[in-house]
């Protein structure tokens, strides 16, 4: 985006990938599809999908994130997973599950520090949801000597008698919302169709009864207004079930608010530059900016115990991460203009450590987390 808020690529810019072509023929079959679902068509599409196909991560790839961009990150949540399997009695028992793991990076940095906790170690097993098989393929490389028995599930089930820590470090932005746009006087769901031209165009459908809820919180929304429904009920349901069955404890890391309110953050970017949404369907990473404020209401209304939201850099200021940067720092003078350089980039405000926030959330009766 510009430094004026107005996109800084070709709004009309629209590329025929495979994705594209497959949409539009599904389109002209059985009408417009819903905003939510061509998201998730981008990114999990069988055959084309973004995640399906591509390693996006990295300066070769499409973005970068902060396990990326300094080791000091994933260091201080393994820290953090450690004081918090204490926090929860030290069971003999512990999986820690990540959501989204990337290249494994992150995971690699947490279980470097956590080989160094013996009782911890012997009780620890690792699970990956990853749908990328080449980023399986780069988890599977990174984490090779890592000395824990790892796990690629298809989901992530309830496991009793075995305590869970889930960690997801951007994550939720790619879980799809639904979107509705506010008409002349009244809301409309957001869809994607064909223009006349066979272009891939957003539009809208007003439905009967539908959108009222969004009109008695946004009364003076004005026409075009956008708001967006997180799909966060479904989320907090499945946390519910592990919770049902063993001690839960998770660190829901992303950028987004900590409230709720009206706009559009459906944006995708590429080859580390923003482009139209639906310019490059499957090959073009595709997210929304998260209101933890929807997680956190419905988290709590499944019986579990919420902490935050607070910003990222709130958070890895309260468990020390300047303190641990400026060790690592004098330990390797070498590297240390580059330490201080991702540690600044992670923790700056305004910047990532205002703009990513942090939500944890626990079964009933364990103690509040670490670094809220």
């Amino acid at each position: 985006m510009s430094s004026n808020g107005e996109p800084s690529y070709d709004a009309e810019a629209r590329r025929d990938t495979p994705l594209a072509l497959k949409l539009k023929k599904q389109i002209k079959g059985d009408g417009p599809l819903p905003a939510d679902e061509y998201m998730r068509a981008c990114l999990q599409d069988a055959e084309h999908g973004y995640y399906r196909n591509k390693s996006a991560i990295g300066s070769a790839g499409d973005f970068i994130t902060a396990p990326e961009i300094t080791q000091v990150f994933g260091e201080i949540i393994g820290a953090w997973v450690a004081v918090t399997w204490q926090q929860m009695g030290a069971p003999d028992r512990l999986r820690l599950v990540e959501l989204g793991p990337g290249r494994g990076t992150l995971m690699s940095d947490i279980t470097r520090v956590l080989r160094r906790v013996p009782p911890l170690a012997s009780a620890l097993s690792i699970e990956l949801l990853e749908t990328s098989e080449p980023l399986r393929e780069q988890q599977r490389a990174i984490l090779a000597d890592c000395g824990f028995p790892l796990a690629w599930p298809a989901a992530i089930e309830p496991r009793e008698g075995v305590a869970t820590i889930l960690i997801a470090n951007e994550f939720l932005d790619c879980l799809a919302p639904i979107s509705w746009v506010k008409g002349a006087d009244r809301w409309a769901r957001r869809l994607v169709t064909v223009d006349d031209l066979g272009r891939l165009q957003f539009a809208t459908e007003f439905m009967p009864s539908a959108g009222k809820h969004i009109a008695l919180r946004f009364p003076d929304a004005a026409e075009g207004s956008v708001y967006e429904e997180m799909p966060s009920e479904g989320f907090a349901a499945g946390l519910a079930r592990i919770a049902g069955q063993s001690p839960l404890v998770a660190l829901l890391l992303d950028y987004g608010s900590s409230d709720d309110g009206l706009g559009d953050t459906l944006q995708a970017v590429r080859q580390h530059a923003y482009e139209h949404p639906l310019a490059s369907p499957g090959e073009a990473d595709l997210t929304c900016h998260v209101k933890f404020s929807w997680y956190r209401e419905d988290i709590e209304a499944e019986g579990l115990a919420v902490d935050g939201p607070v910003t990222q850099a709130e958070f890895l200021g309260a468990l020390g991460l300047v303190q641990r940067a400026s060790k690592l720092m004098s330990a390797n003078p070498e590297i240390a203009h580059d330490i201080e350089a991702g540690v600044a980039r992670i923790m700056a405000v305004p910047g990532m450590g205002d703009r990513f926030k942090v939500l944890g959330a626990r079964s009933a009766g364990l103690p509040p987390l670490a670094g809220f």
